[in-house]
This record gives C-alpha cells, structure tokens and sequence, in this order.
C-alpha cells in the first residue's frame, strides 16, 4: 500500500462527511447564518481583536469558523484538504456576504497555492492527527508568519486519543509510534450518519508538538490546559456547564483540550 495514500482516504472521508454536518445540530448553520459565532472561549483571548489583520486558518473545514473570525475583522484565507468542504465555504462566503478566501490543499503543500505572510495562523480541534509528522507543519506556519505575527492553537490534547471510541480501555500509545488506520461509521458530528470512512491519523504528544513550533524559532508566548472540551464529539460525555463537556466517570480527571500561543519575533 502507497505510505502517502493517507491523502486520498482522508480527502474522500472529509469529502463524504460534510453534506451531513451541515445539517447537523452540531454545527448549527442555520444560527451561523443568523449572525452566532462559532470561535470559542478558549481561542478568543488568544486571538485578540482581529480587526484589520490578515490571517491563514489552516485545516478549517467547510468554513464555519474563518467565516466566524473573517466577522469578527480578520482577512482571512482558509485551507482545508476536503475540496467539497472548500467548494461549500466559498458558497457560504458568497451568501452570507463576507470576505474570505478559501483554497483546496492540504497542509504540507500549501506553499505551492500561498506566497503570502499573515499577521496571525490559526488552526483548532481535531487537527494535526491527520498529519504523519509536524516539523514541516511548523515550519511552513513559522514561514507563513509575518514579523511579530502570531500563531494560535487548540487543540484535543493527546491523553484523549489515548482511549478507544467508548472510554473504556488504553488502546493507542500517548506518542507518535504508528499509522492509525480505521474505519468508522457516521461521524463526530452525526453518529447516525450513515456513511462509512476509512481514515489515517497518528497520535503527537505534547513534546513533538511544542519542540517542533520551538525549533523554527517561535517563542511560546501562552500556553493552557483545560479539563472539558467545547464540543460535544465524544462518546459517553456529559455536560458541566455552556459549551462544556467532560467524559463520563472520569470527570475533571482528563485533560481534554490544550491551547496556546507562539509568536514570530520581528
């Protein structure tokens, strides 16, 4: 099997996943298009005011989120793999009104579409699994980087990928030592969806992830952890508070999310 065919299986799964999420409660796009924003707590003091920056949301999927930044001030441009998803966010832009560019491609490529430099990169959940290592992710974020710009991360922290699909037993290893390769039914967004995807993915523990953003040169400016998750994307969650989820029997006991802050020296 061709090591690098995680590009096909992962582009065809996004491909086939987003006709259900957009009509998933979920995403919630009828209350997206009435004005809500989908950036959460979590991000939203790390990215500061946005008016009149530019800025590149890598992985962002059909949308929802650039247009939510490119609203709160941003010049944005997104970047997902899932050609349908970017088809479907310039749609969205084009009926809501709002300025944004989206482009096809996947991380490690970017820089055959993008010879621009941002004031801010931005990416956020569910992310850099689907990526097989992560020192050319940041380099190509370091290069993407203005002079004195920023980039600002969230992400599911690697204990959780750690478990199976229910919370019930260790399966995988905390760090990067094997190609996940599964095949799941529905999605995080949808459960009931009835499609079927086969998916890469690989676990990156915190080391690889910060050693990596530190060689190039960016300085950790902020960095946290939180015990609950904004999403309601896992099996066996429960809710603690708006937008707050933790997992069942393991209460305030897991780190579900971390988040952080890097900036580019001028």
């Amino acid at each position: 099997m061709n090591a690098d065919n995680y590009l096909q299986l992962n582009r065809q799964a996004w491909n086939n996943k987003v006709d259900s999420h957009l009509s998933s409660d979920f995403y919630n796009l009828e209350a997206f298009k009435h004005g809500w924003n989908s950036i959460n707590d979590i991000e939203k003091p790390l990215l500061g005011d946005l008016k009149g920056k530019s800025l590149l949301h890598l992985q962002c999927h059909f949308g929802q989120d650039t247009l939510s930044l490119a609203r709160m001030g941003a010049q944005c441009t997104g970047v997902d793999l899932s050609d349908k998803a970017i088809a479907t966010a310039k749609a969205l832009a084009d009926e809501l009104q709002l300025s944004a560019k989206f482009v096809a491609s996947d991380v490690y490529s970017i820089d055959q579409h993008l010879k621009e430099k941002y004031d801010l990169v931005f990416s956020s959940y569910g992310t850099i699994g689907w990526l097989p290592e992560l020192k050319r992710w940041a380099q190509l974020i370091y290069d993407h980087l203005k002079p004195g710009g920023n980039f600002v991360f969230a992400e599911f922290h690697p204990v959780v990928w750690m478990f199976d699909n229910d919370f019930k037993e260790l399966e995988f290893s905390y760090f990067n030592r094997q190609r996940i390769e599964e095949l799941e039914s529905g999605t995080y967004a949808d459960p009931k969806a009835e499609i079927e995807n086969t998916t890469v993915s690989w676990n990156h523990d915190l080391a690889e992830v910060l050693q990596a953003l530190l060689d190039t040169g960016l300085k950790l400016e902020r960095f946290e952890e939180y015990d609950y998750s904004p999403y309601n994307c896992f099996k066996n969650m429960v809710k603690i508070d708006e937008a707050k989820y933790q997992i069942k029997g393991m209460e305030g006991k897991l780190p579900m999310v971390y988040a952080l802050k890097m900036s580019k020296e001028h």
